[in-house]
C-alpha cells in the first residue's frame, strides 16, 4: 500500500493505493493521525485502492473519532462499489461522510 499526501489550504488529502488489510492498516491509521496533527479536515481518496479489510475499517473509525474530537471532518471520496457495499453493510456510511 502507498499513501500520498497532498495539502490544499485547510484540507489534507491522503490518496490510498493498493490494499488496506491487517498488514497495512496500521500504516493508514498512522497517516490519518499524523494528518490530523496538521489540519482539522481530511479527505481520503480511495480511487486507487483495491481492497479494504475490517482492520482498515478500524483505522477509518479511529480517524472519524479523531476528526470529531478536533471539531473537524473526515470524508471519503472515489469509493468503489464493493468497498461502498462494505461501508453500507457495516453502517459506516451513516457515520462517515462519503462523496
Amino acid at each position: 500500500m502507498n499513501i500520498t499526501e497532498t495539502r490544499d489550504g485547510e484540507y489534507i488529502t491522503l490518496s490510498i493505493e493498493g490494499r488496506v488489510d491487517a498488514t497495512t492498516s496500521a500504516q493508514l491509521q498512522n497517516a490519518i493521525l499524523v494528518a490530523f496533527q496538521k489540519v482539522r479536515n481530511l479527505v481520503l481518496d480511495f480511487g486507487q485502492c483495491e481492497y479494504v479489510s475490517s482492520a482498515g475499517l478500524r483505522a477509518l473509525l479511529i480517524g472519524q473519532k479523531t476528526a470529531q474530537s478536533k471539531g473537524g471532518q473526515m470524508k471519503l471520496i472515489n469509493v468503489g462499489e464493493s468497498f461502498m457495499a462494505v461501508l453500507k453493510l457495516s453502517g459506516f456510511d451513516s457515520i462517515i461522510t462519503i462523496e
